[in-house]
């Protein structure tokens, strides 16, 4: 079986990579894993053309980028998505792909798809204290699994992680919820 991590962050070296990096180590003694950074990838954003809602294809020039990545949705068993807080929600880049990902959205036919039975996991940080900013960024990642069909099977919320150094103190939760992946 297959996993995908996804670091929604546009920093590649920091605390959400901190944990896609932990998160991989331990899935990989029971899973081929892959991890991608959404900063990895240049596409604009969404125009609001509605065209892919009766053709399932996106007309814009980079639709290729989009097409890319969701191959490795359609190539995976479990993803999980890391993402840290940005005004108590999911990064911009983040969300530019949330919204380029129309063309496969259940709410409108026809729409494209990525092979079903697919499981879903969401991890979000926040530098203070409040959980319930977790749990905003859950529930967009979650709303978005929805929309693609991906079965959502769990979630952690991590408070208090600034650095890549505060991650270690959350290590053991990050390996209990990783268990049960």
């Amino acid at each position: 079986m297959k996993a995908l991590i996804i670091n929604c962050s546009p920093v590649r070296d920091g605390a959400t990579a901190e944990i896609v990096k932990l998160v991989s180590e331990q899935l990989s003694a029971r899973y081929s894993v892959k991890c991608i950074c959404i900063d990895d990838y240049s596409f604009a954003f969404c125009k609001g053309c509605r065209s892919c809602h009766s053709t399932a294809k996106c007309v814009m020039e980079d639709a290729g980028v989009i097409e890319g990545i969701m191959s490795e949705y359609d190539d995976a068993d479990i993803i999980v998505s890391v993402s840290p807080s940005y005004w108590a929600d999911v990064p911009g880049q983040f969300k530019a792909f949330i919204d380029r990902c129309t063309p496969w959205c259940n709410t409108h036919e026809p729409h494209a798809a990525i092979r079903s039975g697919k499981k879903g996991y969401a991890i979000a940080l926040r530098t203070g204290p409040n959980m319930a900013e977790c749990e905003r960024i859950i529930g967009s990642i979650e709303h978005f699994y929805g929309h693609l069909e991906i079965e959502c099977k769990g979630h952690l919320g991590l408070t208090s992680i600034e650095y890549k150094e505060n991650v270690a103190a959350r290590k053991k939760d990050i390996i209990a919820f990783c268990s049960e992946i």
